[in-house]
């Protein structure tokens, strides 16, 4: 069974964060979420959630790493030494690293994932994008182990995008048909 690491700093996007860990868990994957400064984190607009674990005590050798955007959230995770360790670690694993809204400028641009990279983000936020990185305006973006997403409207196929990474694609359509997605 696969698992993953869904990142919560103060100011997420409530969306971003509810829709992979749902998805993620109709899909069989164990879904661990971890908050940034403690376990309960409060979202962009005032949804508390109270978190499995912290950043610090979260499971590393995991199969992915999710983070939500939103803001300040976005900025509360990129200042966080032990959420950009996780990542970092996870990606020298050969592991999968998905970011959505603000987070993919704002998080992953203090790494050196987006290097040679197709990515996408929020509006925006493309100018924060470091200059190896090749963005696009698509809704979700799948380059390697690397996933990224535009914003709250793209959250269920960024999800799905998840399933087909970690489980397979025929879990992925099962779940498209059983929560009655749009084609």
């Amino acid at each position: 069974m696969a698992r993953a690491v869904v990142l919560l700093a103060e100011g997420f996007e409530e969306i971003e964060a509810v829709t992979p860990i749902d998805v993620l868990r109709r899909a069989g994957v164990d879904v661990v979420t971890a908050g940034v400064g403690g376990t309960r984190v409060v979202g962009a607009h005032g949804v508390a959630f109270e978190a499995d674990t912290t950043v610090e005590k979260a499971p590393t050798e995991v199969d992915a790493v999710v983070l939500p955007g939103g803001m300040p959230g976005a900025e509360n995770l990129a200042k966080s030494a032990a959420v950009l360790a996780l990542i970092e670690k996870t990606a020298a694993r050969g592991k999968l690293v998905a970011a959505i809204c603000a987070s993919p400028a704002v998080v992953l641009s203090k790494t050196k994932l987006l290097e040679g990279k197709k990515v996408t983000c929020y509006p925006g936020f493309e100018e924060r994008l470091p200059k190896g990185a090749k963005h696009t305006p698509e809704r979700v973006v799948v380059d390697g182990k690397l996933i990224t997403s535009r914003g709250p409207g793209t959250a269920l196929e960024f999800s799905l995008a998840l399933v087909t990474a970690l489980v397979s694609k025929e879990k992925a359509a099962q779940l498209h048909e059983g929560m009655i997605v749009k084609a």
